[in-house]
């Protein structure tokens, strides 16, 4: 009888491959198997052909095998490979396809918890059966739902399942079972671990610690002397394997916001009819997304970068709560009046906070 024994953890990372770059070549068939990156560009060019500044968002492999990377400059990028193709960003159309691939999860498994656009977390410990096969049945019901490959990785916990997730790419299936941390995660580089970034990177580093076998075998009181108890502990746990975090399948969203970053830098007189246009439409995508979520709200806000890097937000409280356009545009430019706008703008953002569900929405006076 083992009514009384629990069920083995088994937490599996979706984690969807390129994603910006695979869900373009749905749409551009023609540029499979070039390097292809994804920035901010308008229409198609070539690296060598682009003046502007920006950013790569992400790069399909073969780009990555030139050394294109997410975050890197595009005129850094042009160096390295002028003949990858560049194409503009459209988060429309990743957002109806993220929507797209969770569906098809959740039919497979539904103790999903989201990550965000392109990866989620599955709960695969009641489904019986063999572990590998859910899994498959997972990748499979993504792809016909998408036409898109995910990588997955399962695990006895979420720290183990991302990092699994991570080592078969693209379209792998990795598994780990508690007695592999010494033969598959130790040897990996410390910063594997989420939440390892470079800097602590390279303060473990300074201490001769660069693999998470290493930071396993690290003295517990010298990391929290060198990190502080919290963190400190935390790498000593982490560094074992050790997670025990549920998956969160419902989380309310304290607010929702669309921003925009220019391509030349817009001052706020001489290019005041293209920023009322690019306000105005975010406003109403904001508010479209509002409204497909299901939420209202009553704190809107806006987000101004200057030139000089600086960031600055404003933002008021409405008397009742909103998901239309025009309230929203009206209520962030009245923010935007107590703005300095003297300095040209790097990037405009609005956001709307306080949120309720659409049906529960009252007046702040009612």
């Amino acid at each position: 009888m083992n009514g009384g024994m629990s069920v083995p953890r088994r937490i599996a990372h979706l984690d969807m491959d390129a994603y910006y770059a695979s869900v373009e070549l749905l749409r551009h068939p023609e540029l499979r198997g070039a390097p292809l990156v994804i920035g901010g560009a308008r229409g198609h060019a070539r690296l060598a052909e682009y003046s502007g500044r920006g950013v790569i968002t992400t790069a399909t492999y073969e780009a990555r095998a030139f050394g294109l990377r997410s975050g890197m400059s595009l005129a850094r990028a042009a160096a390295l490979c002028p003949q990858a193709v560049l194409l503009p960003a459209d988060f429309d159309e990743y957002r109806r396809v993220s929507r797209l691939f969770k569906a098809a999860a959740a039919c497979v498994a539904p103790q999903i918890e989201d990550r965000g656009i392109d990866e989620i977390f599955v709960d695969l410990s009641a489904s019986g059966g063999d572990t590998r096969e859910a899994a498959r049945a997972l990748k499979a019901a993504v792809r016909e739902a998408t036409g898109l490959s995910c990588s997955i990785g399962v695990a006895p916990n979420k720290l183990l399942a991302k990092i699994a997730s991570e080592l078969d790419k693209p379209d792998g299936l990795t598994v780990i079972e508690a007695g592999d941390l010494a033969a598959r995660i130790w040897p990996l580089p410390a910063t594997r671990v989420n939440g390892i970034g470079p800097k602590a990177g390279e303060k473990l580093a300074a201490l001769g610690i660069r693999t998470i076998g290493e930071l396993a075998a690290a003295d517990p009181a010298l990391l929290i002397r060198r990190f502080g108890p919290g963190f400190g502990a935390w790498l000593h746990e982490v560094a074992h394997g050790r997670d025990e975090r549920p998956l969160v399948t419902e989380r309310e969203p304290k607010s929702i916001s669309r921003e925009t970053t220019f391509e030349r830098d817009l001052h706020a007189v001489r290019d005041r009819e293209a920023l009322s246009a690019i306000f105005t439409r975010l406003c109403e995508k904001l508010a479209e997304d509002l409204r497909r979520k299901g939420y209202r709200g009553r704190c809107v806000g806006i987000k101004l970068r200057y030139d000089n890097f600086h960031t600055l937000t404003r933002d008021r409280t409405l008397e009742s709560h909103t998901d239309e356009a025009r309230a929203i545009r009206r209520a962030a430019g009245e923010c935007l009046k107590r703005a300095p706008l003297e300095r040209r703008l790097r990037l405009l953002g609005v956001r709307v906070g306080s949120l309720v569900a659409a049906g529960e929405s009252v007046d702040l006076f009612g």
